[in-house]
């Protein structure tokens, strides 16, 4: 029997690095194969954001690519997968996905999944929103990506920036239909 379709993770240069940390954390805990590409702006972001080098992120993952590997398998929609998550997502990205700039692959997957009609969430973390912003998540939206903006939910009573954090992992991981425990929804009772 051959292994699941892995879930791809796109990180990109944005704030909220801790977001893909928990991301890929919870999907390696719950067994999920993972397809990992982190742009070049991420690289540095995560160091700052988060301490760690980037290459500590593989441990995570079921494999790895460059994101300057134009031929990596999932740059093709023939190759299966199940769904896409940029997160965080650079408004630069936002915008080079919703006019279908593939240059780079985390950009070309993107694209691929709109494509192929396949999930893709896209996690932006940035306010204000400019208006140029908030038009090419209008347009993902309507090519029918999740625009899921890091927005904690005060109604869970976060005692901790790990909190907000694991919420907003665990509303991706919604997403991508994978099952978890890092937040209970509302009026769900106690944590």
């Amino acid at each position: 029997m051959s292994p699941p379709p892995p879930i791809v993770v796109g990180v990109s240069g944005a704030s909220g690095m801790p977001i893909a940390v928990r991301v890929l954390r919870a999907l390696h805990d719950a067994k999920e194969p993972v397809a990992l590409v982190v742009s070049e702006g991420a690289r540095a972001v995560l160091k700052e954001e988060c301490g760690i080098d980037p290459d500590a992120l593989r441990g995570w993952a079921s494999e790895c690519f460059s994101d300057s590997d134009m031929g990596a398998a999932i740059a093709s929609g023939s190759v299966p997968t199940r769904g896409m998550v940029v997160v965080p997502c650079s408004t630069n990205t936002a915008a080079k996905i919703a006019l279908g700039l593939g240059d780079s692959l985390l950009t070309r997957a993107a694209a691929v999944h709109l494509k192929e009609r396949r999930k893709l969430v896209i996690v932006p973390r940035e306010t204000p929103l400019s208006t140029i912003v908030l038009r090419h998540l209008t347009t993902l939206s309507e090519l029918g990506a999740v625009v899921l903006v890091a927005s904690p939910a005060y109604y869970l009573h976060p005692k901790t920036i790990e909190d907000a954090t694991d919420y907003l992992a665990g509303k991706v991981l919604d997403h991508l239909g994978v099952a978890h425990e890092l937040y209970r929804g509302w009026k769900a009772g106690p944590t």
